[in-house]
């Protein structure tokens, strides 16, 4: 059969002169393939002139190359990859004068039109001739008789030179939103610059030079603020922004703009100084009130993120609450009065302040059903804090009634069931679960498929005291009282130590710790989960913890890589496998840089 198969293909082949030129070519035999060519493109040149050629540079005939390629140009002056082609020959065989010319042929073809511009450029780039493609869009710009076109494309391939004074000549060069717009730039330089303090300063240096040379500049003076925040320097950018909107008459809107971004970049003394700023401009600034909430919400952001609470700090910022709802009373009926409660209610120990600051909220905001209902979704869960169980159910039947077919009905319902669930009551619970594992909020379904499936596993024989010891002991820690907590689940571990709670209780224990930042006792919970219970429902959880404990708290990329890999090895359909392939993709990145 194998001789039939070889004998049909050499039959093929002998029928086919192109087929037998690149099986010639294919094995090396080189002045076969090349007789063969040979014949073929007298009678079809256009066609058979790539393969030709290519078999002549193989086989180190490169002057008959050359002159096949200048046959081709006889036929087609006007086409620029053949000067192209002819220039690499050229190059090839050492003869570098004569490859330029043919170079400068391609150039001179140039006309103005911008395709063939994009196209010559290409044919450059593409072989890596770096100062050809400069050239072009150079010429370009001349027949264009605008030296500000193709700043990008200029400024990329004066980046891959290495070219950092040229680069930045070129970007900042033109009008801005006219040839290249702000964004461009910023990315350009995103890209050139990076974390480069060498670089960073050159362009410091570059745009302070402009600056001076023309002072009422506000895109030379933005970009120069830019650079200020990319250098982790935002005392330097907030004297750029204050410059700029006093000189503009801005009336703090370019402030406003800064604080936003630093706040976004976790820099809040610059974000509040940015907010003090526009309030100094006096209460009668449109933008006062605004800019003290946005102020006062940055400083709530910010205790959200120590690991310590300072007593201290929650106080004074209680006090400016107080004092900017007194002066705008208006805001009680916004995201102020939320956030103000939750200082009372979650760090200054003030339930019942809490309790009252949003029945006034909720009054205030007859007009915003919306905003309402998260009010009173917030106040159930103060009532409940303040042991007001039935008051906290109350409140979230009447947002269930008044949103029933919205998301924030389903969460009424959601919470009303884990109220359920805390109660004991888990019959009642399991048949509010059942209905919202439907949910259209994907974090209400499976946190409701979570619990349901919590109840079922941890029933045994129709004995539901340990499981109701377990949701008074999540009772207990939702209300703050973490030692009650911990101590109840000490007497469920001792009095059923082989339940299948255990897993479930670690997990708890984790959580609590981790409320406490103490991130190597959650470890230790955590990764007795992974070991002792790996084929459960919250090994995978216990996985994806412990590698966001070791990422983000404790800053060990290395065990934060280990246990992503781990999760996605072990457990791969697993919901938080694509948030670990993100976060590992993350990690590799930084490492690199």
């Amino acid at each position: 059969m194998a001789l039939l198969c070889l004998g049909e293909r050499t039959l093929a082949q002998e029928n086919n002169p192109l087929t037998q030129a690149q099986y010639e070519a294919a094995i090396k035999n080189y002045d076969k393939a090349i007789e063969l060519y040979k014949e073929l493109y007298k009678n079809d040149p256009d066609k058979i002139f790539a393969e030709y050629t290519a078999t002549l540079v193989s086989a180190g005939r490169t002057k008959d190359a050359e002159s096949v390629v200048q046959d081709q140009i006889s036929r087609h002056p006007q086409s620029p990859e053949l000067y192209v082609q002819l220039g690499r020959l050229y190059h090839a065989a050492g003869k570098d004068k004569k490859a330029d010319e043919q170079y400068q042929k391609v150039i001179l073809m140039l006309n103005g039109d911008d395709m063939l511009t994009q196209r010559v450029a290409q044919l450059f780039t593409s072989d890596s001739m770096t100062d050809y493609a400069i050239a072009t869009f150079e010429r370009a710009r001349v027949l264009l008789g605008n030296p500000y076109f193709y700043a990008v494309q200029l400024a990329q391939l004066y980046s891959r030179q290495g070219n950092l004074d040229k680069t930045l000549e070129t970007l900042l060069a033109p009008p801005p939103n006219q040839y290249i717009t702000v964004d461009n730039v910023k990315a350009m330089l995103l890209q050139l610059l990076g974390n480069d303090a060498a670089r960073l300063q050159a362009a410091q240096k570059n745009l302070i030079g402009r600056i001076n040379n023309d002072p009422g500049n506000v895109y030379y003076a933005e970009l120069l603020t830019w650079i200020y925040t990319q250098k982790n320097d935002w005392d330097g950018a907030l004297m750029q922004v204050e410059a700029i909107d006093e000189r503009n008459n801005e009336n703090g809107a370019r402030l406003m703009n800064f604080a936003r971004g630093a706040a976004a970049a976790h820099q809040y003394d610059a974000a509040v100084k940015g907010y003090e700023d526009v309030m100094a401009k006096g209460a009668q600034v449109a933008l006062y009130a605004q800019a003290w909430y946005e102020k006062l919400n940055t400083q709530y952001v910010r205790l959200q993120n120590d690991t310590a609470v300072n007593r201290q700090v929650v106080a004074v910022l209680m006090q400016q609450y107080d004092s900017f709802l007194t002066a705008y009373p208006a805001f009680y009926g916004q995201k102020a009065a939320a956030d103000y409660a939750a200082i009372a209610a979650q760090y200054a120990d003030s339930v019942d302040k809490a309790i009252h600051i949003l029945q006034v909220a909720v009054g205030a905001s007859q007009g915003n059903r919306q905003q309402q209902g998260s009010f009173k979704l917030q106040l159930g869960d103060y009532y409940l804090l303040a042991g007001k169980i039935w008051d906290a159910s109350l409140l979230y039947s009447q947002v269930d009634k008044d949103f029933k077919n919205d998301a924030m009905g389903e969460d009424a319902r959601f919470r009303n069931a884990k109220l359920a669930y805390y109660r004991g009551d888990f019959e009642w619970a399991q048949k509010q679960l059942s209905v919202l594992k439907a949910s259209t909020s994907e974090l209400i379904a499976n946190d409701a498929l979570y619990l349901s499936v919590q109840i079922t596993e941890n029933v045994e024989d129709s004995n539901y005291y340990p499981l109701s010891r377990f949701a008074y002991a999540g009772l207990l820690l939702f209300c703050n009282r973490d030692a009650e907590a911990e101590a109840l689940l000490d007497s469920i571990s001792t009095a059923f130590p082989k339940h299948p709670l255990n897993d479930d209780i670690l997990m708890l224990r984790a959580q609590i710790e981790l409320k406490h930042q103490h991130y190597n006792q959650a470890l230790v919970y955590l990764k007795k989960i992974y070991e002792l219970y790996g084929k459960d429902v919250l090994a995978d959880d216990a996985l994806f913890m412990i590698a966001s404990i070791y990422e983000d708290h404790l800053h060990d990329k290395d065990n934060a890589k280990h246990y992503y890999v781990q999760l996605i090895l072990d457990f791969p359909g697993s919901t938080f496998v694509q948030s670990a392939r993100e976060q590992l993709a993350v990690l590799d990145g930084s490492n690199a840089q």
